[in-house]
């Protein structure tokens, strides 16, 4: 840019003021608000693509729930797992206190070490038997599973916990943070500040039921049935059969207990669309917002532009009489755009800083990564200037006759 050409440009803009500021306000505006909507979006999508450690595609559960005098826990929760079990198509099935990723569960606060003063670590809690490495997908990668004489049953209203239990990789670093994780098997932990359960195998991976939870990492498995009427069944099956068998065994339990009822039978994949359903609004109204935001200023840079173009023909025509370019001319409003937005863009760096700082305030959201901002000015840097080729073009268009026309 010559100072040949940045001369008339700044003379032009100086005629029009309220029109460059308003164009370079609503810049920086839509910078603000696209660039933190952006990064919200991303972050909110990895977050859903976060892995729970489960066989997803193929997994369902179910709950039953009994009633009447003659009905018997024990022996409906016995004989259930071993029908479901001997099903075919079905891997693996367990009796368990809560699903992951689904909202609703049990959690406890660990200490590795007693007393009132101890740093706590919360988790979530998993009841289950041997069956549950099988069943939910996990792997054991230090120490060892359960057997079948580690399992206990867990009474109504009963508070002391088995002497053993499997935490995930995550949750051994939390609590044994000097460390190396494969070192906290064999470790005491405690319960209630006071109650020991020895950690006997870690875990690679499973979530906790609460996908906002900041330890979603962190959960605990100890070896329990429950003693309950109402009493949910978790069922992984061989690829292509959950289907088919949510559907036959939902009819085989209730027909093998007439005085209970077999209800919410639900896949995985169900879960988490419901669990990560606000989370895909979000995205899906930030980036309608994004959009409209871009869509806006364009139009604004054109109508801007448009505006300039008409009210100069003359001149624009005079230029051309005196061997200007149609190139000179489209040359001329795309470096005005350029002044423009680089104005707005500039304001725009300090209200999208501004404003993420203040998200981070209320909402406790992370901070912005640095690299949006760069992406956020050429993204808007290009918008306006496809926005300003258009009216440009037609300036380029006049023809030098008009220059003798008078109004």
């Amino acid at each position: 840019m010559s100072r040949w050409e940045l001369g008339p440009i700044l003379r032009a803009m100086t005629r029009n003021k309220v029109g460059a500021i308003l164009i370079a306000l609503q810049i920086a505006v839509t910078m603000t608000i696209i660039v933190n909507a952006a990064y919200i979006i991303v972050e909110r999508h990895n977050m859903m693509q976060r892995d729970s450690g489960l066989d997803e595609p193929n997994s369902f559960y179910l709950t039953s729930t009994g009633f009447g005098a003659d009905f018997k826990p024990k022996r409906v929760i016995t004989e259930d797992l071993d029908l479901i079990r001997r099903t075919p198509g079905v891997i693996d099935a367990i009796q368990i206190n809560a699903i992951p990723i689904s909202g609703g569960g049990w959690s406890m606060s660990l200490t590795t070490e007693t007393g009132d003063d101890a740093d706590d670590v919360n988790t979530a809690n998993y009841m289950t038997d041997e069956h549950g490495s099988n069943a939910l997908d996990f792997d054991i990668i230090a120490g060892s599973d359960f057997v079948a004489s580690d399992v206990r049953w867990r009474e109504r209203n009963q508070t002391d916990w088995p002497d053993k239990a499997l935490v995930t990789k995550a949750l051994a670093e939390s609590l044994f943070p000097e460390s190396p994780w494969q070192e906290s098997v064999g470790k005491t932990v405690y319960i209630a500040e006071d109650e020991p359960v020895i950690i006997t195998g870690i875990i690679d991976k499973l979530q906790a039921p609460w996908i906002g939870w900041n330890n979603l990492e962190h959960a605990m498995i100890t070896p329990e049935y429950l003693v309950s009427e109402s009493t949910r069944y978790f069922i992984r099956t061989e690829p292509g059969q959950r289907d088919r068998l949510m559907a036959e065994l939902e009819s085989t339990l209730a027909d093998k207990y007439p005085n209970r009822i077999i209800r919410d039978v639900t896949t995985l994949t169900d879960t988490r669309e419901r669990s990560y359903r606000q989370h895909s609004a979000m995205i899906t109204i930030l980036t309608t917002v994004v959009f409209l935001l871009t869509l806006v200023t364009a139009v604004g840079i054109v109508g801007l532009t448009s505006f300039n173009v008409n009210r100069r023909k003359k001149q624009i025509g005079t230029r051309r009489a005196l061997g200007a370019t149609q190139g000179a001319i489209i040359r001329y409003f795309m470096l005005e755009n350029m002044l423009i937005s680089a104005g707005g863009l500039m304001l725009g760096v300090v209200l999208t800083i501004a404003l993420n700082m203040a998200l981070i305030e209320w909402f406790s959201i992370t901070a912005l990564d640095w690299f949006y901002i760069p992406i956020g000015i050429v993204v808007l840097w290009v918008v306006g200037q496809l926005a300003v080729l258009g009216p440009a073009l037609r300036a380029s268009r006049v023809p030098p006759a008009i220059a003798t026309r008078t109004v």
